[in-house]
């Protein structure tokens, strides 16, 4: 495993993989959306694979592209419209609930 790889993997905060890859961000829009921003990254890694071949700069630099495209997604959007999250997925073919269902279902008194 290269060591841009096994550095990132040993971070839990969101702040440690801007901070690492030097990716520039808003406290306020990490502390809103850290999880999707992760996800997101997560999601970029696996569809969009480094070139074989770089060195330890270009995977540093492949990857901080990556980061910053996920940071971004959240700065101009948010996390109902990007959805990453299948609950976010999902949500969209929810139907909704009339009132006279919610009544129904009440008990009896």
């Amino acid at each position: 495993m290269d060591t841009v790889l096994g550095k990132m993997n040993q971070f839990s905060a969101a702040e440690e993989f801007l901070d690492y890859l030097g990716v520039d961000y808003d406290r306020g829009v990490v502390n809103v959306n850290r999880l999707h921003i992760l996800k997101r990254f997560q999601q970029y890694i696996g569809t969009l694979p480094p070139p074989s071949g770089l060195a330890e700069d270009g995977l540093r630099v492949h990857y901080r592209d990556l980061l910053s495209r996920a940071y971004a997604d959240f700065v101009h959007s948010n996390a109902a419209t990007e959805k990453v999250f299948k609950v976010f997925q999902e949500a969209a073919g929810v139907q909704h609930v009339s009132v006279e269902s919610l009544r129904a279902s009440l008990p009896r008194t």
